[in-house]
């Protein structure tokens, strides 16, 4: 059963999302909480950073790369708004904001919109609320370009081995994607407990692409494709400008998974023909009359990623197993591990950091 079904089933019956195992391995009696280490400074690490900057407990957080967002990036020099390369829609309800902020003091308001099914957010995206509402607070005990190798939890204390160095912490919260972890650029000490390494290897991570097309006109539709099976992925063509304060004319093109490989696999003007010539096939040759420029993003080729998200028709107990901690320690966040009720989005990643936050401090 997959997510759809599963929450769909649950739904039907008026039952809850019944409670998994909060943790795997032994459990011992927790190390006095002095300090944590975060990997990763996507939605899932910077949300976990902030509750724990609220909560006082000392941390650093260790992002591999040079900036911080993960699959928030946005284009901030392409059109008159911001291009979401990534997270793009309001998956939940708008109480979500005053959620992740957790501080009643502080008042968000920010503009949306509909974009059945969700919301979209208007000239503004995820990365700039995290930027604007998270990142202050965290953002000077961020480690940029500090690449992990190993994670030693098998003595009181943790100990991160990076390229850099080594850090040592009282708890751990992993919040990589997942691809990183399927392709062993993390070892753990001891191994991982094989019901998790299970759930790790078995879960497909689906490709990941997106694009923005700018043409003089706007001659497309919303569209989106039939993918046959309907587990291989997603591709939709849709009015990126929707709903924007913009006069520009920007097809959004986003593909994951077995759709998404015709993309992956090209690059510079050939990609651009490529996705040209589709859309020619499309509205009788206009796309290329009309073009004016483009961007891409190849989720598959950023080396910390790796990838798109993991699949909507993943089984959930198995998303559930990814989510658990071990042995109080090791803890994990970001959009693959959750509770198994919902997974891949924003909100469901900053939900994952409050449920590990909070069960650190238990």
């Amino acid at each position: 059963m997959n997510r759809k079904e599963f929450v769909k089933m649950c739904g039907i019956l008026g039952i809850g999302i019944p409670v998994l195992g909060a943790s795997t391995g032994c459990k011992k009696d927790k190390h006095p909480l002095k300090k944590v280490i975060i990997i990763g400074a996507g939605a899932g690490g910077l949300a976990a950073a902030y509750l724990l900057h609220q909560k006082g407990i000392d941390f650093e957080l260790l992002e591999a790369s040079t900036t911080y967002g993960g699959r928030m990036k946005i284009s901030t020099d392409f059109a008159d708004f911001p291009i979401p390369l990534g997270s793009e829609w309001i998956e939940t309800d708008t109480g979500i904001f005053n959620e992740i902020v957790n501080d009643s003091s502080v008042q968000v308001n920010l503009t949306t919109i509909p974009d059945n099914p969700d919301r979209k957010f208007v000239n503004y995206s995820w990365f700039n609320f995290f930027e604007d509402y998270v990142v202050p607070s965290v953002s000077d005990k961020i480690r940029f370009g500090t690449i992990v190798d190993n994670i030693n939890y098998q003595g009181d204390e943790v100990v991160v081995t990076t390229q850099n160095g080594q850090f040592t912490a009282d708890r751990v919260i992993v919040a990589v994607p997942l691809k990183i972890l399927q392709d062993g650029d993390i070892t753990f000490l001891p191994t991982l407990p094989q019901a998790k390494q299970n759930a790790i290897a078995s879960i497909r991570v689906w490709e990941g692409f997106k694009a923005f097309f700018e043409f003089t006109d706007n001659f497309y539709d919303d569209m989106q494709f039939t993918i046959t099976p309907e587990t291989d992925g997603e591709k939709w063509h849709y009015d990126a400008a929707y709903g924007q304060n913009s006069s520009k004319n920007i097809l959004g093109l986003f593909v994951v998974g077995t759709p998404a490989v015709p993309y992956t696999s090209r690059s510079g003007d050939d990609l651009r023909d490529f996705i040209l010539a589709e859309l020619d096939g499309l509205y009788g040759g206009q796309a290329t009359q009309k073009y004016v420029k483009h961007i891409v993003q190849n989720w598959d080729n950023e080396p910390f990623i790796k990838g798109g998200y993991i699949t909507d028709h993943a089984d959930y107990s198995k998303v559930a197993k990814l989510g658990e901690s071990v042995q109080d320690k090791v803890y994990f966040a970001g959009g693959a591990y959750t509770d198994g009720e919902d997974w891949v989005s924003v909100h469901t990643a900053a939900r994952s950091a409050k449920d590990a936050v909070d069960k650190m401090v238990d």
